[in-house]
């Protein structure tokens, strides 16, 4: 079995003086790690991951940034309560953050679950939000009703796990102790390059999911996806320049979406990447978030 280092180990190994750090905001424990110099950049993961997920470029954008990556209520270290999972709620606990460690502008990149939060911070905060970027997935919409369960020839796989998440207690009562299965699966379904996710990187996000907490706490995030869709058709078109950084197979969606939602959007596709682009490309999505938040 693996060993799993602490959120303090981790940080410490990473190039960039990053430090393991936790503040109580609005109500919640949020748990960051912070290292580099310069404007803040927050980034924000997904499901099934932590911050971990951001290892491979956080040292280089450290050479440009305040990078601050930050466990999402429910992920991780991060506190875990009953309720709060909408994306909206959870922007506020990123502007708590931010107000919190002296930011009243910040930049942010999100990814997943974190792209989803990232948008509607730009949203429902845009006076604090610089510049937006969502790595491979925007914010649950209309459209999301209209997901296929069953696959097809033009779509060989489906979004089981956005199904499986919404049923409460039974993933919790599968899932517990058993997560390496659920992360060894979603990482080598959606990943383009499975290997670029090692061992050591499965180990550290299994046991981030390891208990029944983390997992009701996880599943929350898509158990808001109602309430969520109904606050997008609430929002403005968003006025922060959004830059969507994509896999191949969802450069088209977002270029569409975007088209629809934003005053200002640039959409970029890594090319031969799968899902977890900072994971896969490391190099690529480090050089379109250094070209887009460097302006």
């Amino acid at each position: 079995m693996t060993h799993v280092p602490s959120d303090i180990e981790l940080a410490r190994s990473l190039d960039g003086g990053f430090e393991s750090r936790h503040a109580v905001v609005d109500g919640i424990d949020l748990h960051y790690v912070i290292g580099g110099q310069g404007d803040p950049l927050f980034l924000l993961g997904g499901w099934p991951q932590t911050w971990w997920q951001f290892h491979k470029i956080m040292p280089a954008l450290a050479e440009r940034h305040q990078v601050i990556a930050v466990d999402l209520r429910g992920m991780g270290s991060s506190g875990k309560p009953e309720s709060g999972y909408d994306k909206k709620t959870m922007a506020g606990d990123i502007l708590a953050l931010a107000r919190h460690l002296g930011h009243e502008q910040v930049d942010i990149a999100g990814h997943d679950i974190g792209a989803a939060v990232a948008y509607s911070f730009a949203a429902n905060h845009p006076e604090a939000a610089r510049r937006i970027a969502l790595l491979d997935v925007l914010h649950p919409e209309q459209s999301w009703w209209q997901f296929k369960v069953l696959a097809q020839p033009e779509q060989p796989f489906v979004p089981w796990w956005f199904a499986f998440n919404q049923l409460h207690g039974l993933p919790e009562q599968l899932v517990a102790g058993r997560s390496r299965f659920v992360i060894d699966v979603m990482h080598d379904q959606l990943a383009a390059d499975p290997d670029a996710i090692e061992d050591f990187d499965r180990a550290v996000y299994a046991h981030a999911y390891s208990t029944p907490e983390a997992i009701r706490a996880g599943n929350g995030w898509y158990q808001t996806f109602g309430q969520d869709i109904e606050d997008e058709q609430g929002y403005d078109l968003l006025t922060p320049p959004i830059l969507a950084v994509t896999s191949e197979r969802t450069h088209e969606m977002a270029g569409s979406v975007l088209s629809r939602k934003a005053l200002e959007a640039n959409v970029v596709k890594v090319e031969g990447a799968g899902h977890f682009l900072a994971e896969e490309r490391p190099e690529a999505v480090v050089e379109h978030l250094t070209a887009f938040f460097g302006k």
